[in-house]
Order: C-alpha cells, then sequence, then structure tokens
C-alpha cells in the first residue's frame, strides 16, 4: 500500500486527500502514516489508527491518534520500518 493516495471524508463532509505513507498492525490494530497532499498541513505526518467499531458499507474509518503514549509507540514502529524518515512527536 505504500504510497498510494487515498481521500478521507472528514465528519463536516469535506475531503482531503492523503499519500499513504506506511500501514502497520499492531496488537490488532491497523495503523497508517499518511502526509497531506494540498494545503495547509501539506507535507505534515499523521499516524492514523482503524475504527473497527464504525465501518460504512465495507469502508474502513479511520481517527487520528491522540493518546501521547500509543502515538510515541507507533511513530518509533514506522520510525524502524522507514529509513528515511525521522518521524518527531
Amino acid at each position: 500500500m505504500t504510497g498510494d493516495c487515498i481521500t478521507f471524508t472528514t465528519d463536516d463532509g469535506g475531503q482531503v486527500d492523503f499519500r499513504v505513507i506506511e500501514q502497520t498492525v499492531i496488537g490488532g490494530n491497523s495503523y497508517l502514516l499518511v502526509t497531506a497532499e494540498s494545503g495547509e498541513d501539506a507535507g505534515c505526518f499523521l499516524i492514523l489508527k482503524e475504527n473497527t467499531e464504525e465501518t460504512d458499507a465495507g469502508m474502513a474509518s479511520f481517527e487520528t491518534v491522540e493518546d501521547e503514549q500509543e502515538l510515541r509507540a507507533v511513530a518509533g514502529v514506522f520510525n524502524e520500518l522507514l529509513d528515511d524518515v525521522d518521524l518527531e512527536v
């Protein structure tokens, strides 16, 4: 999935395009490392976690990781997976 572009629909109905840098599964949870393709957040990294409780007609639902301990742990895994990226949380 590395390098794929995906479009997310925000809670207010807007759409944001992200490029998937990497994905991983930790403890049964799926995570994506993404960067915005355009707009004011272009180039910024986000770590998203799949929300398995909210699926819509086979479409996955993701939310940003906000727990700082979880965010640091997942960022560490992505740093290990990617040689040329140094994620700072």
